[in-house]
């Protein structure tokens, strides 16, 4: 695949962003622990024109404040069928299986995977998910797994250095 062609990354969020794990405070809370080593990638991407979609199972308050920091493009929690939430989102955004990519970790991230034109995942994803990769991170969920795989698409594409020197104002 030309991953310059990519204007779409879809992202999950639990054993992606994060290590997987469920934690709760004492009030019932659900709390999440993301790495701060993304948000570099999440910024890179954004500044190189790669719409992010960050899609989950799951709802929790903490995965909106922490995307609304990284000021992502779309947001969706509680997806129950991530297969037919991203069919119908292509469809509605006119969007070819080549323009867009998917980051995820586990069986419910396999199918909608299978619509996109990249497949991306942690170093401690499953093996089916694994099976399909076009690049697996060296890195594990909720380790900068995500920011190491926009950080490949970057590079491979010759946006990473001009992406963040544009962010960080670094360099010349």
């Amino acid at each position: 695949m030309n991953l310059k062609e990519l204007k779409y990354l879809v992202i999950d969020v639990d054993g992606t962003m994060t290590d997987g794990g469920i934690y709760y405070d004492d009030n019932g809370n659900e709390i999440k622990k993301f790495n701060t080593k993304d948000a570099a990638g999440f910024f890179a991407a954004k500044t190189a024109g790669i719409k992010i979609i960050v899609l989950t199972g799951r709802e929790c308050a903490a995965t909106i404040r922490r995307m609304e920091e990284m000021k992502i493009d779309f947001l969706y929690q509680n997806i129950k069928s991530k297969k037919e939430f991203l069919t119908e989102f292509m469809k509605e955004k006119n969007i070819a299986k080549e323009e867009i990519g998917y980051i995820g970790d586990d069986l419910n991230d396999l199918e909608p995977m299978k619509l996109t034109g990249y497949i991306a995942c942690p170093s401690d994803s499953c093996r089916e998910i694994k099976d399909i990769a076009d690049y697996i991170s060296s890195d594990k969920g909720g380790h900068g797994a995500v920011r190491d795989i926009i950080e490949h698409i970057l590079r491979e594409t010759k946006e990473w250095d001009k992406a963040t020197a544009q962010v960080y104002e670094i360099g010349v």
